[in-house]
């Protein structure tokens, strides 16, 4: 098995045959991936949320499936269904659009909040329930959404309990003048960037890097300064939901993945900094006063963080 920073390094090249720069998004991704975790890619139309989503699909090896989220979809396109055989008189289970190791939930909040919530099982359990009956997820398994910003017309704001299923939320935003000079290059003669890739890592290769994650050292003093900037949180006047366990449980198992990537088999307080903004700026709400002076919920967090003394044991 490659390490895992040469993997990070091949899917780097690889994806960036068809997005040009954007190589810590890619990174994000992957932190993502290892850490079991889904991505809610959250930007204005026409930055490449989508390409991005499936160039990361056609680059593993793994099943992959593109769910088009429009208002009249409903639960059951999802998850599946049973439907009754007539040949045989028993009931037979028919798999919805989410059982693939890869899914692309394109536009997730153009639909109702009905069908929204039908990923909150699958998201959080890896399985599906379908009239008292349990059908695992194949692994591995990620979820890849993206959206719209809220106050575009036609959406539906993800509820907090569905914000929180994801592992980490990023932005891709917009190229720099000479990114987006070598993408009008790419795209205005003729070629077809997304046919050429080819996949670079199995489904048991992910599995495996996946399980070396687990492996990496985060000494107690490390774990401490996470508990601390999650209580620091619940605190803060500028914040009206703070991290809840389950975003700081998600922050160190990210700054346990940042650390492999970079070559090193122990968490450092870095890595918890680095991995705070995407991991948690989903999960907070800002105050009414917060949002009235224009505040954001990453320059909060920053507040936050500032304020939690940094250990100065960690390994």
């Amino acid at each position: 098995m490659q390490p895992t920073q040469n993997l990070a390094k091949q899917l780097t090249q690889n994806i960036g045959q068809v997005i040009v720069g954007k190589r810590e998004v890619v990174e994000l991704m992957l932190i993502a991936l290892l850490c079991r975790g889904h991505v809610l890619i959250e930007d204005v139309p026409g930055v490449g949320k989508t390409t991005l989503a499936s160039a990361l699909a056609r680059s593993l090896d793994c099943s992959f499936k593109r769910i088009q989220f429009t208002p009249d979809i409903t639960p059951s396109d999802i998850t599946g269904f049973t439907i009754a055989n007539f040949k045989t008189g028993e009931m037979e289970y028919r798999e919805g659009l989410v059982m693939s190791q890869i899914v692309l939930a394109d536009e997730i909040n153009r639909t109702s909040p009905k069908t929204q919530s039908s990923l909150l099982e699958v998201m959080e359990e890896g399985q599906v329930s379908v009239d008292g009956t349990t059908y695992r997820m194949p692994q591995p398994f990620i979820v890849l959404a993206t959206q719209n910003p809220v106050d575009f017309v036609g959406t539906y704001p993800l509820p907090e309990a569905q914000l929180d299923r994801f592992f980490m939320k990023i932005s891709i935003g917009y190229p720099t003048a000479e990114e987006e000079t070598d993408i009008l290059e790419r795209y205005t003669t003729g070629a077809r960037p997304m046919e050429q890739l080819r996949p670079i890592c199995s489904a048991q290769e992910i599995v495996a890097h996946q399980q070396e994650v687990g492996k990496v050292y985060a000494s107690r003093e490390v774990r401490a300064y996470v508990s601390l900037i999650a209580a620091a949180s619940r605190k803060y006047a500028g914040l009206q939901l703070g991290i809840s366990t389950r975003g700081a449980i998600c922050l160190l198992r990210a700054g346990q993945a940042r650390a492999l990537l970079d070559g090193r088999d122990y968490v450092i307080p870095e890595d918890i900094q680095r991995m705070a903004a995407p991991v948690l700026a989903h999960r907070v709400q800002l105050s009414p006063e917060a949002r009235m002076r224009g505040i954001s919920a990453e320059r909060a967090l920053q507040a936050v963080i500032g304020a939690v003394q940094v250990p100065v044991r960690t390994a």
